[in-house]
């Protein structure tokens, strides 16, 4: 998962998870926001929420870290989006012996 995974914050709190989670997948499949094809989106309460978006291909996931204002609609407002890198941290069952 390492390098394809983008970190999202700066979302509406109001929002089911689900609903979210939808309006997220919207916005990251364009192209235009620099998107393509998703493997996993993960919204994690807050607060404040953050949601986790995996893509197939790490080229994707640099693509969408390179545009620099990612803005999510919903129901006419509009919600300035934070995308950084994920990194992900090892649990210590995952930790080489």
């Amino acid at each position: 998962m390492a390098g394809r995974t983008v970190r999202v914050g700066g979302l509406p709190a109001e929002l089911p998870a689900d609903r979210l989670a939808d309006k997220l997948t919207i916005h990251f499949l364009r192209s235009r926001n620099g998107g393509g094809e998703i493997a996993d989106v993960r919204v994690l309460p807050g607060p404040p929420p953050c949601a986790l978006i995996t893509f197939e291909a790490p080229e994707v996931a640099q693509r969408v870290l390179e545009v620099k204002d990612h803005v999510l609609s919903v129901g006419g407002k509009k919600y300035p989006l934070e995308v950084t890198a994920h990194v992900a941290e090892l649990s210590p069952d995952e930790v080489a012996r």
